[in-house]
């Protein structure tokens, strides 16, 4: 629960900077960094009293931070449009909602939501390389997605990291270089 400190304080952190934010990013951004703080309540709250529905609230969050993300990355990069965001939000959010529906029928259909939180992840350093910034940082978002990329390999050798050092878990670990993955999007606008 307390490893998801983090995302709060990123999430904090980054609404407390929106003033000084690009403009045209400012609406995205800050759905970023709600996402990310929400993150922190939604997850602590699954890791708290871990079920299905806990996990709903521990998904859509993080559905909103990635498609926001997304979308920055889109409208900065590939698209002169402002007009990602709230299509992206919404294949995001009925991601998690198509999962957590299928999941109370017995079938618990993952594939939506694993292309929301990992396609943009897979395109990233392909959208990074072939499109020039124009006021997101390169070295900050390649960052994010190294410290990102680390933090799936901890959670996925959750238990075996737990035995080897004894002392925190793959999982918690995974939050805590999430978290920081989360602080260098922050600080690429």
């Amino acid at each position: 629960v307390f490893s998801n400190l983090p995302f709060l304080l990123t999430g904090l952190y980054g609404l407390s900077r929106r003033r000084r934010i690009e403009p045209r990013c400012a609406v995205a951004y800050t759905v970023l960094c709600a996402g990310v703080l929400l993150v922190s309540l939604g997850s602590a709250y699954y890791h708290w009293s871990p079920s299905t529905a806990t996990l709903l609230w521990d998904r859509l969050p993080m559905t909103v931070a990635f498609m926001a993300l997304f979308s920055m990355l889109l409208e900065e990069r590939v698209v002169e449009s402002s007009r990602t965001l709230y299509p992206l939000l919404l294949a995001g959010v009925a991601s998690a909602v198509y999962w957590y529906w299928t999941e109370t029928r017995g079938a618990g259909d993952l594939r939506p939501y694993l292309l929301v939180q990992f396609l943009p992840i897979l395109l990233l350093p392909l959208i990074l390389a072939m499109f020039p910034s124009k006021y997101l940082s390169n070295k900050m978002l390649a960052g994010a997605l190294l410290l990102y990329c680390t933090a799936k390999v901890f959670e996925h050798y959750d238990r075996s990291v737990l035995e080897s050092i004894s002392i925190m878990s793959g999982h918690t670990i995974k939050h805590l270089l999430a978290g920081a993955s989360t602080l260098c999007i922050i600080l690429s606008v």
